[in-house]
């Protein structure tokens, strides 16, 4: 009798060992991010909050009672990888939920490995083609470059400006602002008086800013680009002597832009997050105390300030637990069902609501005009 107990208690603690276990196996948070390379600022915070964020739940109990997993590869800017890395994280790894995708680029590499694993996919690009058609497993959470050319010929015809020269990356990210910019701009009453484009590893812009300069009309400038090459753009810019309005897309919304541009970058006017001026929101903005927690934290783990970018993965990551809680569960088509549901969710980059029809879930309001000034970022009037 004695024996039949001990098997007995015996078995029960190896069940509830096992249980245990079980109950704490992690929920794995997977990532391709560009954290070197050209895109290296946009993706090194995405990283850094991704990873600090991580480490502040595990601190407080994880979520569904189970620590969280981020595991990540670095495309190094280039596209190509992504898909590789992407299949990696869905196949060995077995994640339960992707997050990232710095560029429109990766991010489009890897759509198709998601939606064919049905893994919910929070990208931190972009292009509207990431949602434009709606995929069933793919969201983002950035601003789409359609918006972002509405926000600036808004800014510009206010000013009546309405001839303007365009200058474009020819990656993912300009291939379809170029696009979406040319789509949008009869709209605004804007007329493109030049359309010049350059390559990502480009360092001298300088031919096509020549011709821009010499472009009959033209009374302002619209760079569309992501990582260094917008900030090269805006020094060869000043370079030529060229005094038009500067306007950039929100491919630059970091403080390493203007590191990288210098005093060029005085002057520059682009659509963003509240990110850029937490302190700057009204006291009864609901974004106000989102903003200024992530970036009171993030100072403080990384000793320097926040850029839009990692306001995208904050969102991502945020959108993609949070819908992980409603759904009470890790099952890939219940966290996608969630997120689709996702209603008046407040992050850094705006209010979420998607829905079935939208899988961004902002509307232009979400953008907020920014000026360069003495160095900073300051709200336009």
């Amino acid at each position: 009798m004695i024996s039949r107990f001990k098997h007995l208690a015996t078995a029960s603690a190896l069940l509830l060992t096992a249980c245990t276990a079980f109950a704490a196996e992690p929920i794995k948070i997977g990532s391709v991010l560009s954290i070197t390379g050209p895109a290296g600022y946009l993706g090194d915070p995405e990283l850094k909050t991704l990873q600090m964020m991580v480490e502040d739940i595990n601190k407080k109990g994880g979520v569904l009672g189970r620590p969280l997993e981020l595991v990540h590869y670095d495309d190094g800017s280039d596209a190509s990888k992504a898909n590789g890395f992407g299949k990696r994280l869905i196949d060995d790894d077995k994640v339960d939920i992707l997050v990232g995708g710095t560029t429109t680029g990766a991010t489009m590499s890897m759509v198709p490995l998601v939606e064919k694993a049905g893994i919910p996919f929070i990208s931190l690009a972009g292009a509207v083609v990431i949602v434009e058609p709606v995929k069933k497993f793919v969201f983002k959470t950035p601003h789409t470059d359609r918006m972002a050319a509405e926000k600036v010929f808004d800014d510009m015809k206010k000013r009546g400006i309405t001839k303007v020269a365009l200058l474009s990356e020819t990656s993912g990210f300009g291939q379809s602002g170029r696009k979406e910019t040319e789509g949008v701009a009869g709209k605004y009453g804007i007329t493109l008086v030049a359309n010049e484009t350059y390559g990502p590893k480009d360092t001298d812009m300088g031919p096509q800013l020549t011709k821009i300069r010499n472009s009959p009309g033209v009374q302002a400038v619209f760079i569309f680009g992501l990582g260094q090459g917008p900030a090269l753009a805006t020094k060869g810019y000043k370079q030529l002597g060229i005094s038009l309005p500067l306007y950039h897309a929100h491919g630059v919304a970091s403080d390493e832009f203007i590191k990288l541009a210098g005093p060029a970058a005085e002057g520059v006017r682009l659509p963003t997050s509240a990110l850029l001026a937490p302190d700057k929101l009204a006291a009864n903005d609901p974004q106000r105390p989102v903003v200024q927690s992530y970036t009171k934290a993030f100072a403080a783990k990384w000793k320097t300030d926040v850029s839009a970018f990692g306001g995208y993965a904050h969102d991502g990551l945020s959108l993609a637990l949070d819908a992980i809680k409603r759904a009470g569960s890790t099952d890939k088509a219940k966290v996608r069902d969630a997120i689709e549901a996702t209603k008046g969710f407040v992050g850094t980059g705006g209010i979420f609501s998607m829905s079935a029809t939208d899988h961004m879930g902002l509307d232009l309001s979400a953008f907020r005009m920014f000026e360069i000034k003495s160095g900073e970022w300051q709200l336009s009037k």
